[in-house]
């Protein structure tokens, strides 16, 4: 069974920046497609980023030229680095990986924007 764990999440004045982290128990090369979500209470999880067989990829306009989204094949972990963080971005982020029909989830890490 495949697992994905978060980290990285927490309080950020609006304007700051984190790197949240999802490490896989197995190698991330045999995933088609990774990705992060988010929700916030009261709304629907909604796509982030996604990273398609390791090289494209595709953000959400709400976080377009503020965050990125990268990968280390070799320590099996998938990044996002948000930059310029909002209120708007406080929510659950969830990693998401896909392989063969199967989508496997995160457990979800907290991020706060509040001054």
């Amino acid at each position: 069974q495949v697992q994905l764990v978060e980290s990285g999440g927490g309080l950020v004045q609006p304007g700051g920046s984190l790197t949240l982290s999802c490490a896989a128990s197995e190698s991330i090369l045999s995933f088609s497609v990774m990705g992060w979500y988010r929700q916030a209470p009261g709304k629907q999880r909604e796509l982030v980023a996604v990273m398609i067989s390791g090289e494209r990829t595709t953000y959400a306009d709400p976080v377009k030229g503020r965050f990125t989204i990268s990968r280390d094949n070799a320590k099996n972990t998938l990044y996002l680095q948000m930059n310029s963080l909002k209120p708007e971005d406080a929510a659950f982020y969830y990693c998401s990986a896909r392989r063969l029909g199967m989508e496997y989830w995160g457990q979800g890490t907290q991020v706060t924007v509040s001054s």
